[in-house]
């Protein structure tokens, strides 16, 4: 049986995204997302929970966030899990789980009047989105990010 490995997270960005270039200029852009959860408790109050997660993105999903995010963006990312590990100097076993995305749409209102492929988000509202489909491939990403 194939398993499923599929990450839908709506969230703001926590700062701007950094942006690192690999040999043979491919772009890899990485930034915190935070997603906030509200719910009642049974007193009744009002309770938020925020998640964390770390966002990698690659070549041109990369490079159109680096050029339209920034911290407190509120985007829709789609992607996978993917849990790297290393050593760290004093040799002990380090683990990071990251949501490698593969379709971003940006949730923002749009200020410039600039359009770059529009969908529409479930309230009926214009969103900017873009995706991994609409890049051509270049083989598989390294396992071993720069940062």
């Amino acid at each position: 049986m194939r398993g499923v490995n599929r990450v839908m997270l709506i969230g703001n960005l926590g700062r701007d995204p950094d942006v690192q270039y690999l040999e043979g200029n491919i772009a890899v852009a990485k930034f915190p997302l935070a997603t906030t959860e509200t719910f009642k408790d049974r007193a009744g109050k009002l309770i938020s929970q925020t998640e964390w997660h770390t966002v990698v993105l690659w070549r041109g999903l990369a490079e159109l966030a680096q050029k339209y995010l920034h911290k407190g963006s509120l985007v829709y990312i789609e992607g996978r899990l993917r849990t790297r590990s290393w050593e760290d100097k004093e040799g002990n076993k380090k683990f990071a789980t990251e949501v490698v995305g593969d379709n971003l749409i940006m949730l923002d209102k749009r200020t410039d009047g600039t359009h770059h492929g529009n969908h529409t988000n479930s309230h009926g509202e214009n969103v900017e989105g873009f995706s991994n489909t609409d890049i051509p491939p270049m083989g598989e990403p390294s396992q071993d990010l720069p940062f």
